[in-house]
């Protein structure tokens, strides 16, 4: 008898047991509990720092640069998501112009964003790109890519490498867009950015853009200023020089829109601005789902943050302003016949910035985000390093972004895994990879073809999974130089120029000062190469294609 009242009491808690089940799966699917929906604008915001600027801030205006953390944001490539790694702007100095428009009607930025009024001068003409992940980026790998970026004509276009955009399209840039002209005869610069070697978690790359008088001001039409913003790395395989911005890229607005008022404005002539860096979130999906109260949660993709044994992520350090006496001084007296100079930045034309930095804010879908703030916050620590502080005891590994919110009114509140209801189903929902895109392709004929390569194709395959294409050009040869009408002995002048360039500055020795602490990160070595036998100087390796490996 006890073991049957036994049985009956075990099969009526069963049954208990079902029908609750059953109740909460009924009233789970009234509210549309587990029903999981992809949604873009998962989270935007800035994690960012300001940067004390020079009391005499005209001299120190011809270079900036820092060192920034390389490391994989992301454990897996993921479609549709993009976040700059601590990255900076350029601007041309345009502070005397209080209230003339710097972009004329017709340009993009004019037309679309009248709150940039009432000069436009943020959209005018920037450098900005660096690391980072690029929604439209066509082969990812994990790790971040380094890539050069401008905006040179009010955000009408932008380059983004010798021959193409910013990723917006697998086509090179019309022969009258292109803008950089490759310099180092060590280094490719592929289409899609510069992949790093292995998995470089928490090294760092350093960048800076020096404004160079490769050739001589111009009075014409339009009048075009010396200054060649010229991009510089420091990494553990490459150091020097790999590309300039050409002059004319900036000055040609003005006579295109037959705008006077902007001649000497742009980033040829003017001072340079840089007022800070910052983690632009731009482009990550979400995931949505309703627990059986009807309550909204959202997920996002798992965001890694490398984290030294004191709790900190070190972001950049040694953010420098250069004057002329940096560089560009020594470099034009070479140019004219001077001593040849090693192209190391000077000292004495160096200043070192000050850091500051305050609590980030997000949002998502235009909803403030809220308990970011009590896993990490942004920090300048000793040495002027600036960075992030974790609050969650983490130490020696990987700091997380949140990853889970809870929609309270118009607040989403940031929440552990613990506290997600099972039945939302979001904790095993994953994020869409990224599929490879469609090959960068360039024209055979035209600046590509006229007067065309003097060797090649070549072809080496890329740690990102695509295989690059590339010829060896004649440096004044190269498609970016084919837009001008220069005379024979400018060009010669300049080829000339390059040819010492390249036989005095070598990719192993210290332009920018090392770094004050932490390790180089190795860029893929299969984009460093050696130029063929009789075009040691003078000659560079432009690439022609970039295509999944193994088409």
């Amino acid at each position: 008898m006890r073991t049957l009242s036994r049985l009956i009491l075990t099969f009526t808690v069963l049954l208990w047991t079902c029908e609750a089940k059953g109740n909460n799966a009924n009233e789970a699917n009234k509210t549309g509990a587990g029903a999981v929906t992809a949604h873009s604008r998962g989270l935007h915001g800035y994690i960012g720092y300001s940067a004390s600027r020079p009391p005499d801030r005209s001299a120190y205006s011809a270079g900036m640069g820092f060192y920034s953390a390389v490391w994989p944001l992301i454990a897996k490539p993921i479609a549709h998501f993009q976040i700059g790694l601590p990255s900076a702007w350029i601007t041309p100095d345009n502070s005397d112009n209080k209230d003339t428009p710097l972009a004329p009607v017709g340009t993009h930025a004019r037309d679309n964003w009248p709150k940039r009024g009432p000069t436009w001068a943020s959209v005018f003409q920037t450098v900005e790109g660096g690391l980072g992940y690029w929604a439209r980026n066509r082969f990812r790998y994990g790790p971040p890519k380094f890539s050069m970026n401008a905006t040179p004509q009010c955000y009408d276009y932008e380059v983004g490498s010798p021959g193409w955009s910013f990723f917006y399209s697998s086509e090179a840039l019309p022969d009258d867009r292109l803008g950089i002209a490759q310099l180092s005869n060590r280094l490719l610069i592929p289409p899609d950015a510069l992949p790093f070697e292995g998995n470089p978690n928490g090294k760092f790359l350093g960048y800076a853009y020096m404004a160079l008088p490769f050739t001589e001001p111009t009075t014409g039409d339009p009048p075009t200023g010396d200054q060649a913003w010229t991009c510089f790395l420091s990494a553990a395989n490459f150091k020097g020089p790999m590309a300039y911005y050409i002059p004319e890229t900036w000055s040609k607005i003005g006579k295109l829109f037959n705008y006077p008022f902007i001649y000497g404005r742009g980033l040829d002539a003017r001072p340079g601005r840089m007022g800070g860096g910052a983690m632009e979130i731009n482009t990550v999906p979400r995931f949505e789902s309703k627990d059986s109260k009807g309550v909204v949660y959202s997920k996002l993709p798992k965001l890694q943050f490398p984290v030294d044994g004191r709790g900190r992520t070190l972001l950049v350090q040694d953010v420098t302003y250069y004057s002329k006496a940096a560089l560009y001084d020594a470099f034009k007296a070479w140019r004219d016949g001077g001593p040849a100079c090693s192209g190391r930045f000077d000292e004495k034309g160096a200043w070192k910035s000050t850091l500051k930095t305050r609590t980030p804010h997000f949002d998502q879908a235009g909803k403030r985000m809220t308990g970011i703030e009590k896993v990490f916050d942004t920090r300048v620590f000793e040495s002027n390093v600036w960075g992030l502080e974790w609050y969650d005891g983490t130490a020696g590994a990987n700091g997380y972004f949140p990853q889970y919110f809870k929609h309270v009114g118009d607040e989403r509140l940031a929440v552990s895994a613990a506290e997600l209801p099972a039945e939302t189903q979001l904790v095993t929902r994953e994020f869409k990879l990224a599929d490879r895109g469609r090959p960068y392709t360039s024209p055979t004929g035209g600046a590509w073809g006229n007067p065309g390569p003097k060797r090649g194709p070549y072809k080496v395959d890329l740690a990102d999974g695509s295989t690059v294409t590339y010829c060896w050009y004649r440096f004044v040869d190269q498609p970016s130089f084919q837009q001008y009408k220069w005379s024979e002995g400018k060009k010669a002048k300049l080829q000339s120029f390059v040819e010492k360039i390249h036989a005095n500055w070598p990719i192993d020795t210290d332009y920018m000062a090392p770094p004050g602490s932490g390790t180089l990160a190795s860029l893929d070595p299969a984009l460093l190469v050696t130029p063929p036998e009789g075009l040691d100087v003078g000659y560079v390796p432009i690439v022609t294609r970039q295509e999944g490996a193994g088409r």
